[in-house]
């Protein structure tokens, strides 16, 4: 894919200006203490829906024909997506199905009906809830709506990228979660677009390193089993889009695995007294374990890129 100009993710950005939130740079001391570098956090999380998923429907849907959103539109979604896609067809007026695993967190199946959304339940990864939802596209004739894998959804999300770059643009490395790849792909060509020199770097759970093995092998590799409970990065297959570039756009990726994301979010809850949900910590969680190399003192950006976390887990328990 070409890299796009500057202008074209101002050019998404202004479309969706009405229904999204600049959000916020937040600066961490304790992790720049511990790490070294100079952090801060784009706080995705304080996004409407609870992360940056909103971004990219809300540039997609402005490219329907009339009649395509007269059949409604609709998703696979391990949550985040879902609610995006939700509330951007509900802005535009448009009748959204979502299909979600079963085993999706409770809150977010919630929150995507109380959107609008019609919520189809099928399948135990998002692979499976995305075949369904292809079944449903040659059934009732709905605009299929990929997580990840669209042109014009990677440049709604790449406005992250462009936000990230007004409000600092001396930052040396951004630090980026990959589940399917549609954030770190928009985020690495709007970054790239304004400054060639920075660093990008993904982060995938070491259970489901699809878009590191792809990168690797100089294809798309299909995992054979997926051992991983992060929904965000639960992906069997990267897409082809986000897969092709990533290998141009992105400079790095590491992995660390599910129990060290998951001490992330606690960290990140303690010191920065953030709640991000897992996905989201993946780039603190790096950090923290040494995975981003960089000169000592370097500007660096940790994508927190959603906060729905499942809080009934933590009904009973005690809390000072």
């Amino acid at each position: 894919m070409p890299l796009p100009s500057v202008r074209d993710f101002e050019a998404a950005r202004a479309r969706m200006t009405p229904h999204v939130y600049h959000t916020p740079l937040l600066t961490s001391r304790m992790l720049s203490e511990r790490t070294g570098y100079e952090v801060r956090l784009k706080a995705e999380l304080f996004q409407r829906t609870g992360s940056y998923k909103i971004r990219g429907p809300l540039n997609k849907f402005t490219y329907l024909s009339d009649e395509q959103k007269r059949r409604g539109v609709i998703c696979s979604s391990a949550g985040n997506h879902a609610q995006g896609v939700a509330l951007a067809a509900r802005i535009h007026g448009i009748h959204a199905v979502v299909c979600m695993a079963a085993n999706a967190t409770p809150s977010k199946v919630e929150a995507t009906r109380a959107y609008g959304a019609e919520v189809v339940l099928h399948g135990t990864i998002w692979d499976e809830a995305n075949e369904r939802a292809k079944e449903l596209v040659a059934e009732r004739g709905y605009t299929y709506i990929h997580p990840f894998d669209d042109e014009q959804l990677i440049m709604g999300q790449g406005t992250v990228g462009l936000e990230i770059h007004r409000d600092w643009p001396e930052v040396d490395v951004v630090v980026v979660p990959i589940g399917g790849g549609g954030l770190i792909s928009g985020v690495s060509m709007a970054m790239k677009a304004a400054n060639p020199r920075v660093r990008i770097i993904g982060v995938e759970s070491s259970g489901a390193p699809g878009m590191q093995k792809s990168v690797q092998e100089g294809r798309l590799v299909t995992l054979d089993q997926v051992d991983c409970i992060i929904d965000g990065l639960r992906v069997k297959r990267v897409g082809e889009k986000t897969f092709e570039i990533v290998r141009q756009y992105v400079d790095e990726i590491v992995t660390l695995p599910d129990e060290q994301i998951f001490d992330a979010v606690v960290w990140t809850m303690h010191h920065a007294k953030l709640v991000p949900e897992g996905a989201a910590a993946a780039p603190v969680g790096a950090l923290l374990h040494g995975l981003v190399k960089a000169p000592a003192g370097s500007k660096v950006v940790c994508v927190l890129s959603g906060g729905n976390v499942n809080l009934d887990q933590l009904r009973g328990l005690r809390w000072n």
